[in-house]
């Protein structure tokens, strides 16, 4: 069955599914063309490589909660979940590791500093303040610098307009509550929100290894959010976040250190914010800006630690034309520094400076180039850049490619070397760097009601960084040793069937591979897929989603194991009950599939739940 899926959702992107768009003939069916921001210069997603946007309606479609819950089905991205309610989540893209992928809120860096790898958690990101979600595959250092080796993932927060609140209570002691409040117009904008999720779980190590304890999560988020418009050529905005979480965990205990029911818990307490001013003068629009993040992370198990870090960061960007030649000019200064559980301490710093540029030629062609020289504090300065083309070739034809690197300098942790033992001096590591190369097939109707995209990639990672432990001398030192290659397929798509019918397929093949022994990469799947069919009635909408996962390589702690694949199926729905009275209800793995994303950690049964949203 699995595999069937599987093939069915590849093929579905490039079978002749406007048989059935043809019987729509309302204009307004018409999709959307979609804008993506976070390449700096603003693009059209059709023509950009490797771009994809999820906006507000997808994620409601969807009934996605936590930021893992819809990102799984982007092809190309992996996501590790170590057990389901707040358990540590990242993502690897294009196979990269989860501390190669940037992530972005409102602009601001959040990636956790004190993380061995400088890996996001993406476990608990609540969605009930998220606008829009932009993702882009493949080396992006050109754009956003070091951690961007496998790509970005940029949230944007929401504006409110008038007071919103939204409730939902369902399976394994749910709770979940929103309230927002704000006014908004075409020259300012002031809002807040406040967030609570509160659920009993189910036990981290699954279940059928005979756990049963439940591993809880308890959350909130408050955010303020605002704009201000001085002048058409003087504005200012800004965003403030706030998220503190406790999270149960399971481990590992003495002495036989295998994955079973602990009392282990963590505790995190995350702010990020960013205040921005907009104006123009000598011809550019500028932005200047200051972005801050915090963090303090708890654990609470036989081996207990406490992080700290922080990052801050100055940026200039200006954006103009001249002479057929749309650009944006640049500079930043990143700073971070980490207090880590064994007492270490470490900063990290860099200054950079950016241009993109972007011309078209002749008519239909695109070229697009971006450069930039990030001079790290303590090793050494890289130059990174990438091109990419988009040919409107007619027919609804669109070709596009793109050629990137990408470097990432040593985490905190990988640079004070935490928790190594060696008699000698702990080794010199350089940054990872990454090479990626891709091209693109994009087809759109003539009436705009049914596209496709099928892309192929290659991405390559040199001196990786890797913790290794020499048995002879019980040496355990950070090194650099691994290269890794990614070959890729992603083929997606998406039809207005008629009658209210919304199709949406994803499928990615992904061979992930050490270059060095030649083995698999851990926990990137070979074969992915997912198709959404929605419905939207007058007042009644739903939304069906399959998602599989071949087999993955994988690990126990104690050596290499393979995770079976899975496929699972989720269920939305919303009524209108008023115009400002909504009713929702969704089921998570209507088929009660016993699956595992990672290897020991169970995912939950079926589960129900139901809620209401208020609009004022």
């Amino acid at each position: 069955m699995q595999r069937a899926l599987l093939l069915t959702t590849a093929a579905a992107v490039l079978l002749p599914l406007s048989a059935h768009a043809r019987s729509a003939d309302d204009p307004d069916d018409a999709l959307p063309e979609v804008v993506v921001t976070a390449t700096r210069l603003p693009a059209i997603v059709h023509d950009t490589p490797g771009a994809r946007v999820i906006d507000r309606e997808a994620l409601d479609r969807r009934g996605a909660v936590f930021a893992a819950d819809i990102l799984a089905d982007v092809p190309g991205l992996s996501v590790v979940r170590s057990g389901a309610f707040g358990g540590v989540a990242q993502v690897r893209m294009r196979g990269a590791g989860p501390g190669k992928t940037l992530t972005l809120v409102d602009g601001v860096p959040v990636n956790d500093p004190a993380e061995v790898n400088g890996a996001f958690d993406f476990g608990g990101f609540d969605l009930g303040d998220i606008e829009r979600i932009e993702v882009l595959s493949g080396p992006q250092s050109s754009l956003w610098g070091s951690d961007a080796i496998g790509g970005v993932i940029a949230f944007t927060t929401r504006e409110t307009d008038g007071l919103a609140l939204d409730v939902e209570a369902g399976s394994f002691g749910a709770r979940r509550g929103r309230l927002a409040v704000g006014t908004a117009d075409a020259d300012r904008a002031v809002g807040a929100w406040l967030s609570h999720l509160v659920s009993d779980g189910i036990s981290a190590a699954d279940a059928r290894d005979g756990a049963s304890e439940r591993d809880g999560l308890r959350s909130t988020t408050a955010g303020i959010k605002g704009r201000y418009a001085f002048f058409p050529s003087i504005s200012v905005d800004g965003t403030l976040r706030w998220t503190d979480a406790r999270v149960d965990l399971d481990g590992y205990p003495a002495p036989a250190f295998t994955l079973t029911d602990t009392p282990d818990s963590q505790a995190s307490e995350q702010w990020s914010g960013v205040a921005r001013l907009r104006l123009s003068a000598l011809g550019l629009d500028h932005r200047f800006s200051l972005a801050a993040f915090d963090l303090t992370r708890e654990t609470v198990s036989d081996l207990p630690s406490l992080f700290d870090a922080s990052r801050q960061a100055w940026r200039w960007q200006a954006e103009g034309a001249a002479r057929g030649v749309d650009f944006v000019i640049g500079a930043e200064r990143e700073d971070t520094e980490g207090r880590l559980s064994t007492g270490l301490t470490g900063e990290l710093g860099a200054t950079s400076a950016f241009a993109t540029a972007r011309v078209e030629p002749v008519a239909g062609l695109s070229l697009t180039g971006a450069l930039r020289h990030d001079a790290t504090d303590d090793f050494g300065a890289r130059t990174t850049g990438r091109l990419s083309a988009a040919f409107d070739a007619g027919a609804g034809v669109t070709l596009s490619a793109a050629w990137g690197t990408g470097f990432k300098a040593p985490s905190i942790s990988q640079a004070v070397c935490d928790y190594c033992f060696s008699s000698q001096p702990f080794p010199a590591l350089r940054p990872e760097t990454a090479e990626g190369i891709e091209a693109a097939l994009g087809w759109r109707s003539a009436d705009g009601r049914i596209e496709g995209r099928a892309t192929l990639y290659r991405l390559k990672v040199e001196d990786q960084i890797t913790y290794v432990f020499n048995p002879a001398t019980f040496d355990s030192v950070y090194v650099n040793i691994a290269e890794t290659a990614t070959d890729g397929v992603e083929l997606e798509g998406r039809a207005r069937l008629g009658g209210g019918l919304d199709l949406t397929v994803a499928y990615a093949w992904t061979d992930a591979r050490d270059e060095t022994t030649g083995d698999r990469l851990l926990r990137v799947p070979r074969r992915a897929g997912s198709a959404t069919l929605d419905w939207s009635g007058e007042r009644l909408s739903a939304a069906v989603t399959v998602r599989a996962e071949s087999d993955q390589a994988d690990s126990d702690g104690a050596g290499p194991v393979t995770r079976d694949g899975f496929v699972t199926a989720n269920l939305n729905a919303a009524w209108i009950l008023t115009d400002r009275v909504t009713l929702t209800a969704r089921i998570e793995n209507l088929t009660d599939e016993a699956y595992q994303q990672v290897f020991g950690y169970g995912e939950p049964g079926r589960s129900g739940y139901v809620g209401l949203r208020l609009r004022y």
